[in-house]
């Protein structure tokens, strides 16, 4: 149950990690001017599109529950009938 967490919170340490030092360089070519910062640029896109995929998770759940369950549902319950897959 908590692997998954653990290594979730591994990768983004070693994505930091990564993105501060930079990655293997063996023909030393000097590129540090190519780079752009990955704080506050990245980080502030990918809190926008969380916040979005969120925020329409929230719509989706608040205002319309019913739209993605089975219509099945919705039929009355006859207690002297049972479904056939039954």
């Amino acid at each position: 149950f908590v692997l998954p967490f653990i290594l979730a919170g591994l990768v983004g340490v070693h994505i930091m990690f990564l993105h501060e030092s930079g990655s293997n360089n063996p023909l030393g070519v000097s590129c540090g001017q190519d780079k752009i910062p990955f704080h506050p640029y990245f980080i502030t896109k990918d809190i926008m599109g969380v916040m979005a995929v969120g925020g329409l998770l929230m719509w989706v759940c608040l205002f319309n529950p019913d739209m993605l369950g089975d219509p099945e549902n919705f039929n009355p319950a006859n207690p002297l009938s049972t479904p056939l897959h039954i």
